[in-house]
């Protein structure tokens, strides 16, 4: 789900480098020092997950993003944690760009955010682990149908011609999208069962757990 470099306008990339820029600063005021090596885990996995199943289509590329689970087990550490994954992937593979780190950081990482808000605290609060995986699975499917459908409009905002390209991906991106779901679920599931306080996040350094 990388943009390519050269495919997004200017303005569309200094936008997705300034909201990227904003989440990062919110990322790291949130992160508490024994978050760090999680986060840095998280980043690894991030990694290697786009190297596993890669589709390339044209200017961009179909893979898997984890973001669901980068969003329940980090909040907001999520950005920074998405923004090392993505550079060293746009340096060491040329997968997306430098141009284009920040707009391929907020497709992915914001998703993310917006499922720690959401699914977080019923996760927190549910007592079966059938409901935690349901949870977790709602969230790598959330997560990443939103990241399509920002990855989508960054497309379809920088030339009419990429909406091919979004078109071509749809199916794709749906298989992905059902795999991720179910391996976020298993994943999520095992960790309610093994160490349940790991969903516990921080808002803020200085402020406690989410409620």
């Amino acid at each position: 789900m990388h943009i390519t470099e050269g495919v997004a306008p200017a303005s569309v990339a200094a936008a997705g480098a300034l909201l990227t820029a904003g989440g990062v600063a919110m990322g790291l005021r949130a992160m508490k020092d024994e978050q760090i090596p999680r986060a840095a885990l998280m980043s690894a996995a991030i990694f290697a997950a786009s190297l596993v199943i890669r589709l390339p289509l044209g200017p961009s590329s179909v893979h898997p993003v984890l973001n669901g689970l980068a969003g329940l087990l980090l909040g907001w550490a999520a950005v920074p944690a998405f923004l090392v994954a993505l550079f060293l992937e746009a340096l060491l593979f040329q997968f997306g760009g430098i141009t284009t780190l920040g707009l391929n950081t907020i497709t992915m990482a914001a998703p993310a955010v917006v499922c720690y808000a959401i699914f977080n605290r019923p996760l927190r609060r549910c007592r079966q682990k059938n409901t935690a995986f349901l949870l977790g699975m709602a969230a790598g499917v959330t997560a990443l149908l939103l990241s399509f459908a920002l990855w989508a409009a960054v497309l379809v905002l920088s030339g009419k011609s990429l909406i091919v390209i979004v078109k071509l991906a749809l199916i794709p991106h749906l298989a992905i999208t059902a795999m991720e779901g179910l391996f976020t679920g298993f994943v999520v599931s095992f960790l309610f069962k093994v160490y349940p306080g790991v969903f516990d996040l921080p808002l803020t350094r200085e402020g406690g757990v989410a409620p």
